[in-house]
């Protein structure tokens, strides 16, 4: 379980620094609504004046998670941080009545995340 979490540490923590450094431009078929980028999508949730905060705690809270492979103590916060996230996310897809598939990245990253805090706690005691 403590190989999964790191592996899964460094695939989370990976993936939403790459989403938000540099694919944040670029058109998926996960976009929530019509958008084809990171902040036309959070413009279609009501929240382009939140686009920069949330974009410096989540890229924050992925280097964390990265770090605590060296730093044990951070994967629990940051792994949580995360899947508040993710939840957030997967809330704000189904509030435009976008289709299931399109939260689907955010499920499987709280998934990872639930999966990484779950063994951090486990290795805690």
């Amino acid at each position: 379980m403590k190989v999964l979490s790191k592996i899964l540490s460094v695939v989370v923590g990976l993936t939403v620094i790459n989403v938000w450094l540099f694919r944040s431009d670029k058109s998926t078929s996960y976009r929530g609504g019509d958008a084809n980028s990171l902040m036309e999508e959070f413009v279609v949730y009501g929240l382009g004046d939140y686009f920069l905060t949330i974009g410096i705690i989540k890229v924050g809270l992925a280097v964390l998670l990265i770090l605590s492979l060296y730093y044990k103590k951070l994967r629990m916060f940051s792994a949580l941080g995360i899947g508040l996230m993710m939840i957030v996310a997967i809330y704000m897809h189904f509030s435009i009545g976008d289709e299931l598939i399109k939260s689907m990245p955010a499920s499987i990253m709280l998934l990872s995340c639930l999966i990484i805090a779950y063994s951090s706690k486990k290795s805690v005691k």
